[in-house]
C-alpha cells in the first residue's frame, strides 16, 4: 500500500502564492512519476502539472509561467510552488502518483485532496 500526504492549501488573495506538498510512504518500490491535479466546483478534475522520475516536466497552458512543480526523490515528496494566484485556481487540488511494483506492474495512487482559494 501507498500512501499520499498533501499539505498546504488554504485561502490567498489574488496575486498571492501557495506552496503544496505532498509525500509519499508505504510499500514504494519505483516511482515513475507524480503530479498535481485539481478539480473546481462542477468541472472535471484536469492536469495542472506533473514531474517523471527523470526530472521532465508537463504543464497545463492555464498555469505555465505561474506554477513550478518540483520534486526531492530521497524524500518521495513532490512539490508545487503556486505563484500569481487567480481565482480561476480556485479547486481542490489533488496529488497522483504513477508506480511500478516489485513485480513490474504499473499503478496509480491518489491523495485525498487539498483545498485551494483565491478570493479576496
Amino acid at each position: 500500500q501507498v500512501q499520499l500526504v498533501e499539505s498546504g492549501g488554504g485561502l490567498v488573495q489574488p496575486g498571492g502564492s501557495l506552496r503544496l506538498s505532498c509525500a509519499a510512504s508505504g510499500s514504494i518500490f519505483s516511482i515513475k512519476a507524480m503530479g498535481w491535479y485539481r478539480q473546481a466546483a462542477g468541472k472535471q478534475r484536469e492536469l495542472v502539472a506533473a514531474i517523471t522520475s527523470g526530472g521532465s516536466t508537463n504543464y497545463a497552458d492555464s498555469v505555465k509561467g505561474r506554477f513550478t512543480i518540483s520534486r526531492d526523490n530521497a524524500k518521495n515528496t513532490v512539490y508545487l510552488q503556486m505563484n500569481t494566484l487567480k481565482p480561476e485556481d480556485t479547486a481542490v487540488y489533488y496529488c497522483k502518483l504513477d508506480g511500478q511494483n516489485y513485480r513490474g506492474t504499473y499503478y496509480f495512487n491518489w491523495g485525498q485532496g487539498t483545498q485551494v482559494t483565491v478570493s479576496s
